[in-house]
């Protein structure tokens, strides 16, 4: 019978590890890849039957290929610290991976919670991200900082099930991620040669507002759908920023040293 590792990353999310963790004891082996939290996340994973690895965050891509390293077993079930695993994911995972047909790699369906309310359009449903589920060895992740891609050596496919996601607590959490996202995005604009402007910031952070909210339908969702496309424009906005900052190196004025007391004025 085909076994299972689950792995889940972390960084400082006590408040949502115990959650994740638990929707995902029923796979064989459970790791959470944490980069040296100063909170209680590691304690409280270890608590509900999860292995702790400490991996140092040099980028995402970096630190899922390292998570994966980690897995025993035939199949990988990748999850975040934000995603819950539905009993009907978990079901269908399970037929899956015992299925003499089954290919190589599959995307997973992700509901998003926020706001009191599911997301239907903003591109939040079916939201897919790198494959979730995937045979051990068959994939890995481009080791870049944010955004990381994947490189699959066999077949993909789409399972139907969705788990959920609870991207964001509380909205100060959408204005975090926003900023921490768009310095991390900075390397991945300058290794690509982008050109920098704030005329083009500007553009960028109008035209992923647009795309959020009228062309992926966000204006259906109500007021979360224009909070969902603000934030993108947000996050575009200061990618783009950060880039000219970094590029450009922009100084504080310096004030002229103030004469030493006792220094008489000729």
């Amino acid at each position: 019978m085909e076994k299972i590792s689950a792995y889940i990353i972390a960084y400082n999310e006590e408040y949502k590890i115990a959650k994740a963790v638990s929707t995902v004891t029923w796979a064989d082996e459970v790791i959470v890849a944490d980069s040296y939290s100063t909170d209680r996340t590691a304690e409280i994973a270890e608590n509900h039957g999860a292995r702790v690895i400490q991996i140092p965050f040099e980028g995402f891509g970096k630190l899922r290929n390292t998570a994966i390293a980690a897995c025993q077993h035939d199949w990988i079930f990748s999850l975040d610290s934000d995603e819950r695993c539905t009993p009907e994911a978990r079901d269908e995972i399970r037929r899956t991976i015992s299925s003499p047909d089954a290919l190589d790699a599959y995307h997973i369906p992700r509901k998003n919670w926020f706001m009191g309310r599911w997301i239907r359009h903003s591109h939040w449903f079916p939201d897919y991200r790198q494959p979730q589920l995937f045979r051990n060895g068959r994939m890995t992740y481009t080791e870049d900082p944010v955004h990381e891609g994947f490189k699959l050596s066999g077949r993909l496919g789409y399972l139907q099930k969705a788990i959920w996601q609870i991207p964001f607590g509380e909205l100060s959490e959408i204005v975090a991620k926003a900023n921490r996202y768009s310095s991390l995005g900075v390397e991945k604009l300058d290794a690509r040669g982008v050109k920098d402007s704030m005329i083009k910031a500007l553009s960028h952070g109008l035209w992923a507002f647009f795309r959020s909210y009228c062309m992926e339908l966000g204006i259906l969702d109500g007021w979360p759908g224009f909070v969902i496309a603000f934030g993108n424009f947000e996050g575009t906005f200061y990618r783009y920023s950060k880039l000219v900052e970094a590029r450009r190196g922009w100084r504080h004025p310096e004030i002229p040293p103030f004469p030493t007391k006792g220094t008489s004025k000729k």
